[in-house]
């Protein structure tokens, strides 16, 4: 089977943009520059703002990894690079 490993690369490198992007929206958009807008906002007794800042990046970035594994392995068995074949 011929591998196709700049296409595989490509597209690699295309999901960690996307996700790097979320997670420093998530993070520094909502946690710092958007935090005083968002602490009119209360979740669970906290100011949204705080929560982002304090939680909701960790929450997001755990969630991204998840993520990321399954597009992955999905990109792996895509181009024919998965453990599997190996």
């Amino acid at each position: 089977m011929d591998r196709d490993l700049q296409g595989y690369w490509k597209e690699n490198l295309k999901y960690l943009g996307i996700l790097l992007s979320i997670w420093f929206i998530v993070s520094y958009g909502f946690g710092i520059l958007l935090a005083p807008t968002l602490n009119g906002i209360t979740m669970g007794g906290f100011k949204l703002g705080f929560w982002f800042a304090q939680q909701g990046s960790i929450y997001t970035f755990v969630i991204l990894i998840f993520v990321y594994v399954y597009l992955m392995n999905k990109l792996d068995k895509k181009y024919g690079v998965n453990e599997e074949d190996s």
